[in-house]
């Protein structure tokens, strides 16, 4: 018998790395031991009630067979009124998709645009789908790495050295996954002035973690900060982190029409319509009452503060103030060629996260998941009492190096 043959576009592209130290925490957990995962970019909270009601209301009435295929009418004059609200930007109906999750929009949007060869532009660090969708859409992902220096964010000069011929799309993800660095309207101005004189490249802002910033730290979208810009941005989004919707899978976009109908031809091929209950459901979360967003925010916020000044108390860990979303994104290059007890030397931040969840049963994820070493990424969407205990295995996992 034939051996199965693996079709080349993925020879390079392989099972996350992050799904890979979740199953060794499961098997540790197996084994009885108290395993903390702080990988997983999921909030703790519950979809709110009236969200939960809305869906049961739309089995009760009948709304469980097939939706046009970009999105219920219902849902996209939702998202056409919370882009109008919270952004000041005016799509049309036939200019906004819904998809089952913002990856699928990404995917969506490679699929319809990219010809072999083409670049895009990822500031690095970066969500490690990104990549491999790209690379999935016969692209070439062009990486920039954003220095600590810099908040991890890209400058113009990054950016106008980086465009070439073949440039096809820049992507920004604000607030960011992993770094939780996120751009304001004066930080985003020089970049798009950048992309004024390259008319050719085209903008996409994935902005799904807006309602998690802290600080007084005002968000701000492309399309948004420069409006001459809006033709060649798409605009990304979803109800999965703001809401605590991730398993209902909903994304949404806005963009030109002409964009948003070639990703609603690679849908109508893959997936067709998202989950009509889940569109009913997300319809009630753009449109119902938001004020719970800001009592989350509030106890993100605790977190994090909570997370940052337990890594800098540990030696050999720094850890910057994330502006958004719920991750850390913390130096481990102190520790950097010091050695376990069992007398293993940590040659890389995959040695570390390792040697962390061997040694103290604490799971957190490598620098090198999301292009930049050596940091590592802790999600703090998880209780206080939990954060706390990983800090202390942390900081015990530390002292015990040589």
């Amino acid at each position: 018998m034939s051996r199965f043959r693996k079709a080349s576009r993925i020879e390079t592209i392989q099972v996350s790395e992050i799904l890979q130290i979740g199953a060794r925490a499961a098997e540790l957990r197996k084994q009885g031991r108290s395993v903390i995962v702080l990988g997983a970019g999921e909030p703790d909270f519950d979809t709110p009630d009236h969200i939960k009601e809305a869906s049961i209301e739309a089995i009760w009435a009948g709304e469980t067979k097939y939706t046009p295929l970009g999105g219920t009418l219902e849902l996209k004059y939702a998202i056409q009124k919370k882009f109008s609200r919270d952004h000041a930007l005016d799509y049309a109906l036939d200019e906004i998709i819904v998809s089952a999750g913002a990856k699928q929009i990404l995917y969506n949007a490679f699929m319809a645009s990219l010809e072999p060869g083409d670049e895009v532009i990822v500031p690095t660090p970066f969500w490690a789908s990104y990549v491999d969708i790209v690379a999935l859409a016969g692209g070439k992902p062009v990486l920039l790495p954003c220095s600590e220096e810099n908040g991890f964010r890209l400058t113009a000069g990054q950016l106008e050295s980086a465009i070439t011929p073949r440039t096809r799309w820049v992507l920004f993800n604000s607030p960011s996954n992993p770094s939780g660095a996120a751009y304001s309207a004066a930080d985003y101005t020089p970049l798009l002035e950048v992309l004024k004189a390259h008319p050719d490249v085209w903008i996409m802002a994935d902005d799904m973690y807006e309602h998690m910033t802290y600080d007084g730290f005002e968000f701000a979208t492309p399309a948004s900060v420069m409006p001459e810009l809006k033709c060649r941005c798409l605009t990304i989004n979803g109800v999965s982190k703001a809401y605590a919707m991730t398993g209902w899978r909903i994304g949404y976009a806005g963009g030109p029409k002409e964009l948003i109908s070639a990703m609603a031809v690679i849908q109508g091929q893959s997936t067709s319509c998202a989950s009509s209950v889940s569109q009913a459901a997300a319809t009630a979360a753009l449109n119902g009452p938001q004020d719970f967003l800001n009592t989350r925010r509030a106890s993100f916020k605790k977190r994090r503060d909570l997370v940052v000044e337990g890594l800098n108390k540990i030696p050999g860990l720094s850890c910057p103030n994330p502006e958004g979303a719920f991750y850390t994104f913390a130096s481990c290059s102190g520790l950097i060629g010091k050695t376990t007890p069992a007398g293993a030397v940590l040659n890389s931040d995959a040695d570390f996260c390792t040697y962390v969840l061997e040694a103290q049963d604490v799971a957190i994820v490598p620098g090198r998941t999301f292009g930049l070493s050596p940091f590592f990424r802790i999600s703090y969407a998880t209780s206080e009492a939990e954060l706390e205990e990983a800090l202390s295995r942390i900081a015990k996992a530390v002292a015990a190096l040589e």
